[in-house]
């Protein structure tokens, strides 16, 4: 008898664990959940990645009709001018695309700001990334560079991503923002800890929209009219302003009196004539694995070093215009990573990849199937295609003399034909197995220990605060794994977080429902203001 009560006991414990089994849609356990299928490590996505096109589908499609992620914004209209050089040389070395070659010439943009994981209305002090996305209008239709204004990310995997977003947004239950799933997700994402390194520094609160850098962030290519292509990032540097970041007490005191004063700023400074400026560089490496370098110049938790990858200054943007209407400018503007124009490529970057299939579909959803007819959206140069209908379609693309008759290609009655190409192809090969790995050299720790040992005593001394505060509320389990991430990228780094909780930084009881300072804030309310009878 007590054996069947053992085996009772037994199936019920794998029947409990099997009920906390990852699974999709449609049943099917998920056995790996942190790395799409690639052409190798360090390869290409592809298309049959099932569970990764089920779970960013659904992703894309859980807020109506706020954006998923910046959904707060501020945007403005200006022009990109070229240098016609990259540093000293020539861009065409590099690059064939059309809006770089010649020096002073110049492209419309529209640039649009955010903050990433919080709401339309939120305020503009929160500590998050902000957004730098811009559009530029170029003459052979329009591309778009969707970046931040760190330079780094969380995550290399785009599997990933909605895990990260779900656990950065509020608890699905009190709908409160809560440190502790924030920091259980970082404590199980060791490739994080150098994000998290800047955003809870100073960095992680620009003092405003024009006093920050913009980047890229994934690896892109550059191809040159032979067909070869070369690695670049991106970085856009202020050119009249200084860099500008808030501490959290900097921050508190201007919540208090405006929660937009991001949007304000800039939509004062262009209307004062006050335009800002930032320069565009670029980093530029050979177009291969670099064993060299102690990580993959593919991965977006990595800074490339300038002694390896010199900023190369290839042009400026100045932005002079607001927007007459913010809903029809500012937040039906659509961006996409996919947006890329002759010369332009993509690298197999894996976040890029996922993000490009992630941001059109969201768009398409969030904005409508014929988004890109919308004049925020729409290119100021020629467009035909064959697209037809669809919601919300209010013209044809079509050509002048186009037959109304055909919209399929190839056609030899009056339907459109093929452009003919600018340059050489670019034709990346491929020898490798199809597997889910994360790539060669993660090197987790490294650069954040770089990072933590770059920055001023202040800065240091306001991440330290920062940590601290937040982790306070964190299990047990999840401050330990999160310290001895800090620890493996600098000793010192550790030892000031632990310490810092020893000394009285650590709450006990209630489970945490948000962060200490939140927690504050609800006693606090309890005790200020003026008790009433009612009226």
């Amino acid at each position: 008898m007590a054996d069947e009560t053992n085996k009772s006991g037994a199936q019920q414990q794998q029947g409990a664990e099997a009920d906390m089994t990852l699974t999709n849609r449609q049943g099917h356990p998920i056995t790996d959940n942190q790395n799409v299928r690639t052409v190798g490590s360090r390869g290409p996505t592809t298309l049959e990645n099932y569970h990764f096109l089920e779970k960013i589908t659904h992703f894309d499609r859980e807020r109506i009709p706020e954006r998923v992620v910046h959904a707060r914004g501020a945007g403005a209209h200006g022009y990109f001018e070229a240098y016609g050089k990259a540093g000293e040389e020539p861009v065409s070395k590099y690059t064939r695309a059309k809006l770089f070659q010649e020096a002073g010439k110049r492209t419309p943009v529209f640039v649009r700001f955010s903050t990433v994981v919080h709401g339309g209305h939120s305020p503009e002090t929160l500590r998050d990334p902000r957004g730098f996305a811009v559009k530029f209008y170029t003459e052979d239709g329009n591309w778009d560079l969707v970046g931040n204004n760190l330079k780094i990310f969380f995550i290399r995997d785009p599997l990933k991503f909605p895990d990260m977003v779900h656990a950065f947004k509020p608890d699905p239950v009190t709908n409160v923002n809560n440190m502790e799933r924030m920091f259980d997700f970082l404590s199980l994402s060791p490739e994080a800890t150098h994000m998290a390194t800047f955003l809870f520094s100073p960095w992680g609160i620009p003092a405003n929209y024009r006093q920050m850098q913009g980047a890229g962030v994934n690896t892109y290519k550059w191809v040159n009219m032979e067909g070869v292509g070369v690695l670049v990032k991106y970085h856009f540097e202020p050119l009249k302003l200084p860099i500008r970041n808030l501490t959290q007490a900097d921050a508190d005191k201007i919540v208090s009196k405006n929660y937009s004063h991001a949007t304000q700023d800039l939509y004062e400074a262009i209307e004062k004539g006050e335009y800002p400026e930032w320069e565009l560089r670029v980093q530029i490496l050979s177009d291969d694995e670099h064993p060299e370098l102690d990580f993959d110049p593919l991965d977006p938790t990595k800074l490339w070093p300038e002694d390896v990858a010199p900023m190369l200054p290839v042009g400026k943007m100045v932005l002079d215009r607001n927007p007459v209407n913010y809903f029809a400018e500012v937040e039906q503007a659509a961006f996409g990573t996919g947006v890329l124009v002759d010369g332009l490529d993509f690298s197999d970057d894996k976040l890029l990849q996922g993000r490009t299939f992630s941001y059109s579909d969201t768009q398409r959803h969030r904005v409508g199937t014929n988004y890109l007819q919308l004049p925020i959206n729409a290119p100021k140069t020629h467009v035909a295609t064959n697209q037809r209908d669809g919601q919300m379609a209010y013209n044809v693309d079509a050509a002048p003399g186009q037959s109304p008759h055909v919209n399929y290609e190839p056609s030899s009655l009056g339907g459109l034909k093929e452009a003919p190409k600018t340059g050489k192809d670019h034709e990346p090969a491929y020898n490798a197995k199809l597997v889910r790995q994360k790539i060669d050299r993660p090197n987790d720790f490294k650069q954040a220990g770089d990072t933590y040992r770059a920055f001023e005593d202040w800065e240091r001394d306001e991440l330290i605060a920062n940590l601290v505060a937040n982790l306070s509320i964190c299990k047990a389990d999840i401050r330990e794994r999160m310290i001895g991430y800090f620890t493996q990228a600098d000793p010192d780094y550790g030892r000031r977080v632990r310490e810092g909780l020893e000394a009285g930084g650590q709450q006990q009881g209630n489970p945490a429902t948000g962060t200490a300072a939140s927690d504050a804030g609800v006693e606090a309310a309890k005790k200020l203001g003026g008790e009433t009878d009612g009226y």
